[in-house]
């Protein structure tokens, strides 16, 4: 089995996740069950779904778990953009974040290009 915690991909995923959780804290109190909760499960996805994944023993499943993975960060970059242009993020925090997980897609969809071409 692979050993997540060495992949940069997850360790820009998990502190993506632990950002995510903070920033969303100040949200208002009518998006706890809606905006704020479905970017939080998006972010904990992405980590998630690479720990899962790394513990797969076929090559294929592997990929399949990083590709949902890259898709719950496409999520997220997006839900981050709604919740800037709603006002629930500041200026410089959505900016942070929105580059972490700008980073953290990149550098996944990074690792799924080189397993890919390396099959």
């Amino acid at each position: 089995m692979r050993d997540h915690r060495k992949l940069r991909a997850f360790q820009l995923a998990d502190k993506l996740a632990l950002e995510i959780y903070k920033c969303t804290q100040g949200f208002p109190r009518e998006e706890v069950f809606g905006l704020a909760s479905q970017i939080r499960r998006a972010a904990v996805s992405v980590p998630s779904n690479i720990v899962e994944g790394s513990a797969k023993s076929s090559q294929a499943d592997y990929e399949r778990f990083l590709e949902i993975a890259y898709g719950s960060v496409c999520e997220v970059e997006y839900q981050l953009s709604l919740a800037q242009r709603l006002g629930y993020l500041g200026e410089q925090i959505s900016k942070d974040v929105t580059d972490l997980a700008s980073e953290t897609a990149r550098v996944l969809n990074g690792l799924i290009r080189s397993l890919k071409n390396g099959s």
